[in-house]
């Protein structure tokens, strides 16, 4: 069920939209930004509360790779994969990621406190290569800066 706060958000991006189906990227942000992730129960919530099916909200949900469909760690770590960033030490930096946190793209540390993911171009060519760590970014990796960056975040 929608709290009244994530009602009232949707609702307030409803008054920015056109129609309540251009709304539905927002609402999943919205929903997200609360509760980390966009569980199945949360898409029949949104489409119910936009007076959709809950096939039209998974399909833009599904549609989006910034969209959590499952559960993911405390912070998320988008990892470029672009050419610039493949041709910069893309395999070097993706290998440390790897050894220092015991997962690899597409999973979540045991303790729940990182998740990797691939993105496969962060805007970031000029200081390839580089991620993003929640909303933070960084560049111009190399594998010493990756522990810099991760021990941060613990």
């Amino acid at each position: 069920m929608l709290s009244e706060k994530e009602k009232a958000e949707i609702q307030e991006e409803l008054g920015h939209s056109q129609t309540r189906r251009a709304a539905v990227p927002e609402a999943l942000k919205i929903v997200q930004r609360h509760r980390g992730w966009v569980s199945d129960a949360a898409i029949q919530d949104v489409a119910e509360f936009l007076e959709m099916t809950p096939d039209e909200v998974d399909a833009v949900a599904t549609f989006y790779s910034l969209v959590f469909r499952r559960r993911v760690g405390r912070h998320v770590i988008l990892l470029c994969d672009s050419v610039s960033c493949y041709v910069t030490g893309y395999n070097v930096i993706r290998k440390r990621l790897n050894e220092s946190l015991g997962i690899d793209l597409g999973q979540t540390t045991a303790d729940g406190k990182f998740t990797l993911l691939p993105a496969s171009c962060l805007g970031l060519c000029e200081q390839a290569p580089a991620m993003i760590v929640d909303q933070d970014t960084h560049g111009q990796l190399t594998p010493e800066k990756v522990d810099e960056v991760l021990a941060r975040y613990t």
